[in-house]
């Protein structure tokens, strides 16, 4: 089973480069660190030569001497190749995770239908980990590990050729004992990815929707879930454990014979052929030197084989093509009027599916159109693409002229304002969630905006005023509460269009009073679009657009199409029949 060299190359060519410094600086280090333990190995010699054989006993102090001080240099050195080996691995995390979340947020809507959120939390913490260390176990093991056996195999081969040839031919048997365990370990690392995965969507499901839960008493079925997959993570950890534990017994069966032979060898050559107790001392003790590095190149290929699992999910996410791109020559939106058009605009989310075909639509500059239509039509579909969450297959979108793939992101969103139907909000404070509308707002103007939206009042009763905590996805506080400082954000933003995506359903009539108040000083004067079920949140635009199927049937003023017997009237009796 060979090893994925091409991913290894990516992996090392895109990181290694990087810290080189600091991965010189270690390998320099490792470099001292493993002469230093192959130096102890071979002065052993001069050791028991001298306090057996010459019984010098000036020169016994001056190699202890030596010794503590190459003992004590291989210290620092330890330290130093340490602290800057972690500091590479931490960047290498550092970069990765910027990458991930960059190229994540590079993509366009249809990509988060792809993926779940828990998938991008695992490629964004594992996987960025085990690009770390994969890179740091061929560091530590080609440099350290390597040149220490290599030095200790020299100090076995000058101290005694013949022996060394002898243990040495225990390194193919070990080899193939090895082989077996890395189709295993890919395998079983593979697993235990999915698994954690799993297990990080069911805890962001049980957070998000912890009353759903509630209400339906949900918790035994979640802990039979999170049981299950505790159980899978806890089993697959196990056989990936026991697959790099069995690298143990191969390495220390075969090792025992080695030494053992050895060592019977060497009492034969010193007491029947009369060599030096020192040169075989040395040899013995580079032997069992040579053990601990040996050992660790062999788990090598296991450790890689289980990292790189991580590293391909992670390049997977990374090589995912951006679909949506700003052009190399974009110019900067420029909105006098805020008219937007779209002409002949198809779009499908897959290709079995259409959307929209051929549609044309006009959206009046100051003026405000509702979009209407039963769940299905395309309403959202429309008002994604004019904030270009995505593109049309065929047909263009301007405003005031210019066709949304000319210009810039950044200054189509700024000319854009949104307020949606999920009450989005960020963790963090009340204040902190307005001035997401723009960045450079004063403090005053975040109240100004506060105060138009109808959300001062309440948010000074809150514990801590504008610095108090709105919870994760604004949990702290009630869905009327949330609406308004979402329409606080777009007042802030000051854009001239304005698009509404159902921003009164599910609301109390209490609230949908005030978020309606603050909805029609936030329109005026901007080119608003308004989707909404309730017709009451429509009865004021300019101009009513009806859409099915993804096609246009029916547009005029609300008066007009309320006259005309058509498919609003329809949609209108429908809803009023629901309501009696």
């Amino acid at each position: 089973m060979t090893i994925d060299t091409g991913l290894l190359k990516r992996l090392v060519s895109e990181n290694f480069q990087k810290q080189k410094g600091n991965y010189i600086f270690a390998i320099l280090c490792m470099i001292f660190a493993a002469g230093s333990t192959a130096f102890s190995a071979y002065i052993m010699k001069d050791i028991v030569n001298e306090m057996m054989v010459s019984k010098n006993l000036q020169r016994v102090y001056l190699i202890a001497i030596v010794i503590f001080l190459v003992f004590l240099l291989k210290g620092f050195a330890t330290y130093f190749q340490t602290y800057f080996m972690s500091k590479a691995g931490n960047r290498i995390i550092a970069d990765q995770q910027r990458k991930l979340y960059s190229h994540i947020l590079a993509q366009d809507a249809t990509f988060f239908q792809r993926f779940s959120s828990s998938d991008f939390l695992t490629r964004i913490t594992y996987n960025a980990q085990a690009a770390r260390m994969v890179i740091e176990t061929i560091v530590a093991s080609f440099v350290r590990d390597l040149l220490t056996l290599l030095g200790l195999i020299a100090v076995m081969v000058i101290q005694q050729p013949y022996l060394a040839i002898g243990s040495l031919s225990m390194g193919p048997l070990a080899f193939l004992g090895l082989r077996m365990l890395i189709k295993k370990a890919r395998y079983y690392m593979g697993q235990e990815l999915a698994s954690i995965a799993q297990l990080i969507h069911l805890v962001q499901e049980t957070s998000v929707g912890i009353r759903v839960v509630k209400a339906f008493h949900l918790e035994d079925r979640l802990k039979a879930r999170m049981n299950s997959a505790v159980r899978d993570i806890e089993r697959q950890s196990n056989r990936m454990a026991r697959v790099e534990a069995a690298t143990s017994p191969i390495m220390e069966t075969l090792a025992g014979a080695a030494i053992a032979g050895m060592l019977a060898l060497s009492g034969v050559l010193v007491l029947r052929f009369g060599q030096t107790p020192g040169e075989l001392m040395s040899f013995i003790t580079a032997l069992l030197l040579a053990y601990e590095p040996a050992k660790r190149l062999a788990r090598m290929r296991v450790s890689i084989e289980g990292g790189l699992v991580g590293v391909r999910s992670m390049f997977e996410l990374l090589d995912q093509p951006i679909v949506l791109k700003e052009k190399e020559n974009a110019t900067e939106l420029n909105v006098p009027k805020g008219e937007i058009r779209l002409e002949n605009v198809s779009f499908s989310y897959n290709k079995d599916v259409a959307v929209l075909e051929r549609l044309n639509l006009t959206f009046g500059a100051g003026k405000t159109t509702a979009i209407a239509g039963p769940s299905g039509s395309g309403k959202s579909t429309i008002v994604n693409l004019i904030m270009r969450m995505y593109d049309p297959q065929s047909g263009r979108i301007l405003i005031d002229g210019q066709d949304l793939t000319d210009v810039t992101f950044k200054s189509l969103r700024a000319g854009i304002a949104y307020v949606g139907q999920d009450l989005f909000l960020f963790t963090g404070t009340v204040r902190h969630n307005i001035a997401m509308g723009r960045e450079d707002a004063s403090e005053d103007e975040i109240i100004a905006a506060a105060k138009a939206a109808n959300a001062h009042d309440f948010i000074c009763e809150l514990a801590n005023g504008y610095d108090t905590e709105v919870g994760e996805a604004g949990g702290n506080l009630s869905g009327g509460q949330r609406q308004r400082i979402t329409i606080a954000r777009a007042i802030l933003r000051d854009a001239p269009i304005l698009v509404l995506d159902e921003p009164t359903s599910a609301l109390d009539s209490e609230s949908d009073a005030l978020i309606s108040d603050a909805l029609e000083r936030l329109s005026q004067g901007r080119t608003t679009i308004i989707i909404a079920h309730r017709l009451s949140t429509i009865a004021k635009a300019d101009k009513i657009i009806v859409i099915e199927s993804g096609k246009l049937v029916e547009q005029g003023s609300p008066k007009t199409l309320f006259e005309k017997n058509g498919r609003f009237q329809k949609l209108f009796a429908s809803q009023t029949l629901q309501l009696v």
